[in-house]
């Protein structure tokens, strides 16, 4: 019995330490989220990719937010509602639509 004693605060301390790095991390990736949702028009064709590379890993590692991430992916190609003509869209748009085609090949 002391024993079990001695585990239990042990047991929730090492719960309560879990709890709190899943709520860090979650946070962390509200933050990452966020800011990737503003660098998506940055003028720099280096930030804008970088934008969508965090999306795209957010997307991956966390499935509720999958969906956000790809509902707001098409939004912003359906709002940039430019027509190439016969030139190839520039490199982001191409990630874009390599990411929601590969989404769909997936459903």
């Amino acid at each position: 019995i002391l024993a079990w004693r001695q585990l239990s605060p042990a047991s929730l301390q090492a719960r309560s330490a879990s709890a709190q790095s899943t709520l860090d991390r979650r946070a962390h990736v509200t933050v990452l989220f966020n800011r990737s949702v503003g660098q998506l028009r940055d003028p720099n064709l280096e930030v804008r990719l970088a934008a969508i590379y965090v999306l795209r890993e957010v997307a991956k590692d966390f499935p509720d937010l999958s969906d956000p991430v790809f509902d707001l992916l098409q939004a912003f190609l359906r709002a940039s509602d430019i027509d190439y003509g016969d030139d190839d869209p520039p490199i982001d748009v191409q990630e874009i639509m390599k990411m929601l085609r590969s989404r769909l090949g997936d459903a």
